[in-house]
C-alpha cells in the first residue's frame, strides 16, 4: 500500500472528476480535493466522497465463487477459471462460436473494453457482445455520426459553457446526475448567458433555468422541430453558414415546416409563446450550445431526436464554431471510451466498423489474425440480452448489472436464469451476479491503473492507490487466463501500460486516434483529448475542440438529416392512461450495484418512489408516501408516492436505481430506435393503482 496521496479519478459517472487518494493507518482510504483538475476544480459529490467506501471486505467480493447444489460458495481461483472455460468451451462445442455471448460495461477502462472485444473475436471467435453503453450514449452517437461524421460525446471542453451565450440543456438533470458540472451553468448564467432547460419534471436543474419548458415525455423530437420552423419563419437562418459549411438543407427545412407552432403545442404541451421565446433567446447572442442527455435520447426515435436538435444547430450556424454547437452528455465513467474501442456489436478499435475491409485488415494485423477471422456484427445490447437461452447459450458478463438495468427487466431476469451457464465478473455481488454459475471478484479503480474517456473526449489516467486484498485479480488477468484454457497463449497481457500500448495501434488512423497518446503523456499533462495521431506535442497537442475548420466528413460539410414527428411506441390509453419516465437521484449511481452498499447514501436515498402530480394523487385517494403501485404491459411495481407540482399531471416518474417490487425497469418497454437500437426507456404507457393496506 502507497503512503502518499495519489492524483486519480471518481469511478463513477463520465466527468470523471479528479481526486487525491491517501491510504489512513486504520486501513481505510480518504478522498481529498484535487484542484488542478479543469472539470471539478476540487468539487466532489457525495459518490465521489464516498467511493472508497466500496473497497471494503465488508462490501465486496473477496473470493470466487461457484455454483454447488443451488448456492454459490467459495472457491479457489482455479476451479473457478477452469469452470469458465469448460462452460465456455462446451457451448461453442455444442452449438458454434456464436451461441457464447459477451457483454461489458461502460465503466470498463479503455484497456478492459478494447481486450473484452478482442477476447470475444479471436479467442470465442463470436459475434454476440454488446455492452450497457447501448442503453445510455447510443443514440446521440448516431445523430452525431450522421452530422458531423464522427461522434465524441463533447466536441468542447465544458470550460467554453460560460463563455457562450445561451445553452438549451434537453433531458438533462445534471444537477443531480453530475453535480459538480453545475457551476459551468452557473457560470453562464453570471456572464449574462442564458440557460434554458427541457424536462417534464421541474427538476433541481430546471430550478437554475432562465425558462422551462415542460413537455410531455417523447414529445422532444416534436418540439426540435417546431423551434427550427420558428427559426425560419422568422428569418434567423444563417444563410452564409449553411452555404459554406452544410449540405441537405433543403430537405430538412421542407420537414421542419410542416411542424407550425400550434401543433407543436399540441403535441408537446409547450405554449407557443415559450417556442417563441427560446428562439428569440438562442438566436440573439453571437454564439450558443443545444447538450442533450437521456431524455430526448432514450426513445424508440432518439436518433431522429437527436438529428432535429443538430438541424437546429446548424440552421442557426451554431456548429463549428466556437463556444457553440451540439453536444450530448454522456453518462457512464467511460461511457465514451467504452463505445470506441470494440466492446460495442458492430465496432473495433479506434470507432473503426466492424464491416469496413480496410478496417478489419488493419486490427487484424495488429492482432496477429487473419481479417476473414474476424467474425462480423452482432446483436445490439438488448437483442443480445433477449436471445439468452435460445440462441445465447453461454455469457461471460463484465461490469454491467442488466436484471436492474434493462429495460423489460423481469423477462430479461428470466432469459438470464434460463441460460445453460453464466460467468460474471464485478466488485460486488450484484443482483445479476448473484444469478450466476461462477463469480469472480476483480479489482476496482482505486486498486489498479488505466485510462478512461470522459465526456468532453478527455484521455485520462487512473492510477493505482492501494494494493488490492489478496485474493482479487484484474478483468485483465482474467481474460489472460482464459484465453490461455481457450488455446490462445498470447496477446492477451495483464499489464494495462503494454494493453494501451497496442490499443494505440489499433486505433491509429482510425476515427477515435489515441496513437499519439501515452502514459506519460497522460500524467503530464491532465489528459489528452482524442484524437491525437502523434506524439510530437508540437505537430498535435490532442483535439479539445473539434469541426472549427471541416466536419469529419468527406466533403468537410455537415449534413442536415431530414426527419419528420412520430408518436412514442406505446401511448397513453383508455386502459394505461398515464405516462411513465424514469431517470437517477443524487445519491444513487445506474443500477446501484455499488452505491446501494454505502451507508452515507442509503440514508439520502434509500429507496424507490413514484413522483406523481396532487391531481394525480387526489384521483387515486393518495397521501405522501402512501404505496402506489404502478403497472404496465410488461410488470407491475410498488413504491412510496412523491407529491410534487413539479411534475406534470399526465406523467410519472421513477428511478431507476433498485431491485425487487419498486424496480422501474420491470416496466419500461424495450421498443427499439431503428438505427441505434436505444430503447425506448423514457416513455411508456402505465396506469397508476393505490395499494390497499
Amino acid at each position: 500500500m502507497q503512503n502518499s496521496a495519489t492524483p486519480t479519478h471518481c469511478p463513477y459517472c463520465a466527468l470523471q472528476c479528479g481526486m487525491n487518494l491517501t491510504p489512513a493507518p486504520d486501513g481505510t482510504v480518504e478522498v481529498s480535493e484535487r484542484a488542478d483538475f479543469p472539470v471539478n476544480r476540487g468539487a466532489l459529490c457525495g459518490k465521489g466522497r464516498t467511493a472508497p467506501a466500496v473497497l471494503s471486505s465488508r462490501v465486496r467480493l473477496t473470493s470466487p465463487l461457484v455454483r454447488s447444489g443451488g448456492t454459490l460458495v467459495p472457491a479457489g481461483w482455479d476451479e473457478a477459471l477452469d469452470r469458465i472455460a469448460e462452460g465456455l468451451s462446451r457451448t461453442r462445442a455444442e452449438h458454434g462460436p456464436d451461441a457464447c455471448g459477451v457483454f461489458g460495461g461502460g465503466g470498463l477502462t479503455n484497456e478492459k473494453a478494447y481486450t473484452l472485444g478482442k477476447f470475444a473475436r479471436v479467442v470465442l471467435g463470436t459475434s454476440q457482445i454488446d455492452y450497457n453503453g447501448r442503453f445510455c450514449m447510443s443514440s446521440a452517437a448516431a445523430g452525431g455520426i450522421k452530422a458531423f461524421g464522427l461522434d465524441r460525446g463533447l466536441p468542447f471542453p465544458l470550460e467554453d459553457i460560460p463563455k457562450s451565450g445561451c445553452v438549451i440543456l434537453v433531458g438533462s438533470n445534471l444537477a443531480e446526475t453530475m453535480p459538480p458540472s453545475l457551476r459551468f451553468f452557473t457560470e453562464l448564467r453570471e456572464n449574462g448567458g442564458t440557460l434554458i432547460v427541457i424536462d417534464p419534471r421541474r427538476t433541481k436543474t430546471a430550478e437554475q433555468a432562465d425558462l422551462h419548458l415542460m413537455p410531455r415525455p417523447g414529445t422532444d423530437l416534436a418540439l426540435a422541430l417546431g423551434l427550427l420552423h420558428l427559426v425560419v419563419a422568422e428569418g434567423l437562418v444563417d444563410e452564409e453558414y449553411v452555404r459554406e459549411r452544410t449540405a441537405g438543407w433543403e430537405d430538412a427545412r421542407a420537414a421542419a415546416m410542416a411542424h407550425w407552432p400550434e401543433y407543436v403545442e399540441r403535441i408537446t404541451g409547450v405554449p407557443v409563446p415559450q417556442l417563441r421565446e427560446t428562439v428569440r433567446l438562442f438566436c440573439e447572442p453571437e454564439s450558443a450550445m443545444v447538450l442533450t442527455a437521456r431524455g430526448p435520447e432514450q426513445q424508440s426515435k432518439g436518433t431522429d431526436t437527436v438529428s432535429a436538435w443538430i438541424n437546429l444547430c446548424l440552421a442557426t450556424g451554431r456548429a463549428g464554431r466556437p463556444f457553440s454547437g451540439y453536444g450530448c452528455l454522456t453518462g457512464q465513467g467511460n461511457g465514451q471510451g467504452g463505445r470506441e474501442h470494440g466492446q460495442k456489436a458492430d465496432q473495433l478499435p479506434g470507432y473503426r466498423k466492424l464491416d469496413d475491409p480496410a478496417a478489419r485488415a488493419h486490427v487484424a494485423e495488429v492482432w496477429g489474425v487473419d481479417p476473414d477471422a474476424l467474425p462480423g456484427p452482432g446483436r445490439s445490447a438488448y437483442e443480445l440480452l433477449d436471445a439468452l437461452g435460445t440462441d445465447i447459450k453461454s455469457l461471460l458478463l463484465m461490469g454491467s448489472n442488466p436484471v436492474v438495468s434493462a429495460p423489460h427487466a423481469a423477462h430479461i431476469e428470466e432469459r438470464i436464469r434460463s441460460l445453460d451457464f453464466l460467468a460474471v465478473c464485478d466488485v460486488v455481488l450484484s443482483e445479476t451476479a448473484a444469478l450466476a454459475d461462477v463469480v469472480l471478484p476483480v479489482t476496482q479503480w482505486a486498486e489498479e491503473t488505466g485510462t478512461t474517456t470522459n465526456l468532453e473526449g478527455r484521455v485520462l489516467l487512473r492510477r493505482q492507490a492501494i494494493t488490492p486484498p489478496d485474493g482479487i485479480r484484474s478483468d485483465l488477468e482474467v481474460m489472460h487466463e482464459l484465453a490461455d484454457r481457450l488455446g490462445v497463449e498470447k496477446g492477451f497481457p495483464t499489464d494495462p501500460e503494454e494493453v494501451f500500448e497496442e490499443l494505440r495501434r489499433a486505433s491509429a488512423g482510425g476515427p477515435a486516434d489515441y496513437s499519439g497518446i501515452t502514459y506519460r503523456r497522460l500524467a503530464e499533462e491532465n489528459g489528452v483529448f482524442w484524437p491525437c495521431p502523434t506524439e510530437d506535442t508540437v505537430v498535435h497537442a490532442g483535439t479539445p475542440r473539434l469541426f472549427l475548420d471541416r466536419f469529419a466528413t468527406p466533403d468537410g460539410r455537415a449534413r442536415f438529416v431530414p426527419v419528420s414527428h412520430r408518436a412514442i411506441a406505446e401511448e397513453p390509453d383508455e386502459e394505461y392512461p398515464v405516462l411513465l419516465t424514469t431517470g437517477r437521484v443524487v445519491a444513487q449511481y445506474q443500477s446501484g450495484a455499488q452505491t446501494r452498499r454505502v451507508d452515507e447514501l442509503n440514508a439520502a436515498a434509500p429507496g424507490p418512489f413514484v413522483e406523481l402530480h396532487p391531481r394525480l394523487a387526489e384521483r387515486l385517494g393518495a397521501a405522501e408516501g402512501d404505496p402506489v403501485a404502478v403497472v404496465s404491459r410488461r410488470g407491475r411495481a410498488v413504491a412510496p408516492a412523491r407529491i410534487t407540482l413539479g411534475i406534470r399531471p399526465d406523467t410519472v416518474f421513477m428511478p431507476f436505481h433498485w431491485y425487487g417490487e419498486g424496480r422501474a425497469n420491470t416496466l419500461t418497454n424495450p421498443a427499439l430506435d431503428p438505427t441505434s437500437r436505444m430503447p425506448e426507456f423514457k416513455a411508456c404507457a402505465v396506469r397508476v393503482e393505490a395499494v390497499k393496506s
